[in-house]
């Protein structure tokens, strides 16, 4: 009877090791596929951020004028291709935002507002024989001076401060 009583509390002890060392080795696996999860989730968020402080770069209205600069061309022309191009890098990067946070996002749209209204407004304000050229001139003198024309230049440091924060 002693011995019976005995080879069931042994096994019974068993099992309870053997419960306990499974679970311990359960939650040491899901503790590893967690911080995996995080690591790969910092890294699209990271993605993100670069993604879209290339397209404020991109963006920003001298840019823009350098890369597209079309001399022949007509002030109308010259609007109509400068807001296309916003329109076309900001829709190719618009996935991004369910990366960042909604503060980076909506900095990134208002940036993006901005300029197409910078524009805009130069654009219309001219005579209608006006010059890719002309437009060209305003649109960069208002860059260099005005501080509103560096919008792009603090979304750009919001992007990077909160891609740091996702580093640390």
């Amino acid at each position: 009877m002693l011995d019976t009583n005995l080879l069931i509390l042994l096994i019974a002890a068993m099992v309870i090791i053997g419960g306990v060392s499974a679970y311990i080795t359960y939650l040491k696996i899901s503790k590893q596929k967690s911080s995996g999860d995080d690591k790969a989730t910092a890294g699209m968020q990271l993605q993100a951020y670069e993604r879209l402080i290339l397209l404020t770069d991109r963006i920003a209205l001298s840019n823009l004028i350098s890369r597209l600069n079309l001399p022949g061309a007509s002030a109308r022309e010259m609007q109509q291709i400068l807001i296309n191009n916003i329109k076309e890098e900001f829709n190719y990067n618009i996935s991004q935002q369910v990366y960042v946070s909604a503060d980076a996002w909506t900095a990134v749209k208002t940036l993006k507002d901005q300029n197409m209204l910078i524009i805009n407004q130069f654009a219309n304000a001219l005579p209608p024989e006006a010059t890719a050229l002309d437009l060209n001139k305003l649109l960069l003198e208002y860059a260099m001076n005005d501080k509103k024309g560096a919008v792009h230049e603090m979304v750009s440091e919001v992007l990077s401060y909160e891609a740091k924060k996702v580093m640390a």
